[in-house]
């Protein structure tokens, strides 16, 4: 049986809406933490010009090769094994011809602890090409506040289980993606209480 994560799921749909315009003009994408691999079957499906890049901590890439050997395509290649806090990440730098022009991750930062999400902004600045867009799915805090009861709820949830993980603030992700020279393109409302940030490299 193909792993499965019901969120991914329910959100596939909404996120393929919203972030499928930003894609139009990308030929190359890296999923961060792609789980289950079931986004990239479902935006390759619906942006037929795009490749997807899926990886994962070691894992997890062999559930998601299997859903990628089963219901992927060309655009779909074998996942890699990639640890955000392990640089270098397996992956062409930003200067570089093939390098990828945007970066994606779902439901990630607020599993891992804020060093690791610092780490993550950091390897953003060496493997985003120089025009490229990050894209960051998932709750998000503003001004150091919930946006609704259910994610304080959600948050006080991770930190028992894990105490440096957390729902993030946004403006502190701000910071560290103008750390790596990208400016904020886009937050979007999603359902379920979510957010989709979009962060453009370059932009002035």
């Amino acid at each position: 049986m193909l792993p499965f994560a019901p969120a991914a799921e329910r959100n596939k749909d909404a996120i393929r809406d919203v972030l499928g315009p930003h894609l139009a003009e990308r030929r190359r994408l890296l999923e961060i933490g792609s789980g289950t691999g079931q986004h990239a079957v479902h935006m390759t499906g619906a942006l037929p010009h795009l490749l997807w890049q899926c990886s994962d901590l070691a894992d997890a890439v062999p559930g998601i090769a299997a859903r990628l050997e089963a219901e992927g395509n060309d655009r779909t290649p074998p996942p890699l094994a990639l640890d955000v806090a392990a640089p270098p990440w397996p992956v062409p730098e930003a200067g570089a011809p093939d390098a990828f022009d945007a970066i994606f991750t779902a439901n990630t930062l607020h599993i891992m602890s804020f060093a690791h999400v610092e780490q993550f902004f950091e390897r953003i600045g060496e493997a985003l090409a120089r025009s490229g867009i990050l894209a960051v799915y998932g709750p998000m805090k503003y001004g150091g506040d919930f946006t609704t009861q259910s994610n304080a709820d959600f948050d006080a949830q991770l930190r028992a289980r894990d105490p440096q993980s957390g729902i993030r603030d946004f403006e502190v992700l701000d910071d560290l993606a103008y750390g790596q020279g990208l400016t904020l393109a886009a937050d979007n409302a999603m359902p379920a209480n979510n957010r989709l940030l979009i962060w453009q490299r370059g932009a002035s």
